[in-house]
């Protein structure tokens, strides 16, 4: 029974990577109908630049931010100079996002290597916690709460917020946001930095669970977002 218990844990702590993960591409997908195919990768990349900045500094907490930023502004740069050409032609932004993942794939095996790059989690969350009379990660204990935390800010965000507010009627009908002065070309820009920014900040926090992030980025992109975003490829 213990054995079952503590896998649960596990799931629910990897529940909590893949959420982080999955929220970015459902603000780009679900509110912009951008289909992101270079998701995963902005996951890969943010942790290897986690990685970097750890190293130098070992500050995992400005490593989450300096991941966080980095890809937030190469997301920007993405939809603003390849994506918003592309703009109700789903095949081009699964082909050009596809791109952008194989170059951001190469890029990273060329300046990081293809070997495990293992990373220990903060000092104050590398022990463990007796569970069920088992000894459990804090960490992973850590990464669930904080999922749990981001679901919660992203809701009063979209939901509560006049920028929200915006953010779902530009969505619904982008003309008529455009005609009560509402800037969607604007807004689009700010919702995708924030989801290719958590994407980047979800490699940072996963980074201390999986080694390899080259391989768990790959892993996670196929049942993460390809799924729900097949229905508007067909």
């Amino acid at each position: 029974m213990s054995f079952w218990l503590i896998q649960s844990m596990n799931s629910l702590a990897l529940g909590g990577i893949l959420f982080t993960l999955a929220a970015g591409f459902s603000l780009i997908f679900g509110l912009m109908r951008i289909a992101n195919l270079a998701h995963g990768a902005y996951f890969m990349l943010g942790a290897y630049v986690g990685l970097t900045v750890l190293e130098y500094t070992n500050n995992f907490l400005l490593a989450m931010v300096a991941g966080c930023l980095a890809i937030a502004i190469l997301g920007g740069l993405t939809e603003r100079f390849i994506l918003r050409r592309l703009i109700n032609d789903s095949l081009s932004q699964v082909l050009a996002t596809l791109g952008v993942a194989f170059v951001i794939a190469d890029a990273c095996l060329w300046l990081w290597g293809g070997d495990p790059q293992p990373v220990s989690p903060p000092d104050a969350f590398s022990g463990a916690i007796r569970l069920f009379g088992f000894g459990f990660p804090l960490y992973r204990i850590i990464v669930l709460i904080f999922s749990v935390l981001l679901a919660i800010v992203l809701w009063v965000l979209l939901e509560k917020t006049r920028l929200g507010m915006m953010i779902r009627a530009s969505v619904d009908d982008r003309q008529m946001a455009r005609g009560v002065g509402i800037p969607s070309s604007r807004l689009f820009s700010i919702v995708f930095c924030l989801g290719a920014g958590l994407a980047g900040i979800g490699g940072v926090i996963a980074s201390p669970t999986r080694g390899h992030m080259g391989q768990f980025s790959i892993r996670c992109q196929h049942p993460g977002y390809t799924r729900p975003a097949q229905p508007r490829l067909n």
